[in-house]
């Protein structure tokens, strides 16, 4: 299967492009910064310069031709402030989803974040800012007409991945390795059963296949 993963150099994105990798899939890594190449290579994936705030769904459209099924993964990260949180985690969520019309691809994948359901009211931190971007983006994704699945991830570590996890529409806040939510996402694209399901996602007792399963029923 060939995936285009926006966001392509950020963790989860690379760990995903491994695992693709590793099932004989293809993995498109958009990515804004040349000298991040190597990093997406050595992780088996295939780097396409592609900057998603400096682009227009045209131009998108041609790096991700020939995909089957894209995933967002990219963010504007913890250092930047609330005018990025819109350009990337709204905007260029919505820049791939009008590029993934333009270039025939359905299946669309969504890396939000647990709380994105239910942001807080406008006001407050540069975090509540990024909730309203990222529920912004999950709301524009469920009425897109795209094949989509939206997943929130709760609060991502480093840690070694266990293997599994607890999905759900709605659950208390918790952990979760970035590689155990990359397995999520790889699982996900090519369940049928997830079109049209946004669930939270922490570590848990249950075998990453099984709860991807579950949550597609």
């Amino acid at each position: 299967m060939h995936v285009a993963i926006a966001g392509g150099h950020g963790k989860i994105a690379l760990l995903l492009a491994q695992i693709l990798a590793e099932r004989d899939d293809r993995g498109l890594c958009l990515i804004r910064n040349p000298e991040h190449a190597d990093d997406v290579r050595e992780a088996g994936g295939e780097p396409v310069l592609c900057d998603l705030e400096h682009t227009t769904a045209a131009a998108v459209a041609d790096a991700i031709a020939g995909a089957e099924a894209v995933v967002f993964a990219a963010g504007a990260g913890p250092g930047s402030g609330e005018g990025r949180k819109w350009t990337v985690d709204f905007g260029g969520a919505a820049l791939l989803m009008q590029a993934a019309k333009l270039a025939g691809v359905s299946r669309y994948v969504m890396v939000s974040a647990m709380g994105a359901a239910n942001p807080p009211a406008a006001g407050g931190d540069v975090f509540g800012e990024y909730l309203r971007a990222k529920a912004a983006a999950d709301r524009a994704l469920e009425v897109s007409g795209l094949d989509w699945t939206v997943v929130r991830p709760g609060m991502l570590t480093d840690k070694a991945p266990t293997g599994r996890v607890v999905a759900g529409p709605s659950l208390d806040r918790g952990e979760i390795p970035r590689a155990d939510v990359a397995a999520v996402v790889a699982g996900t694209i090519t369940t049928p059963g997830t079109v049209g399901v946004a669930f939270d996602l922490v570590s848990g007792p249950v075998r990453i296949d099984e709860a991807v399963a579950k949550v597609g029923r």
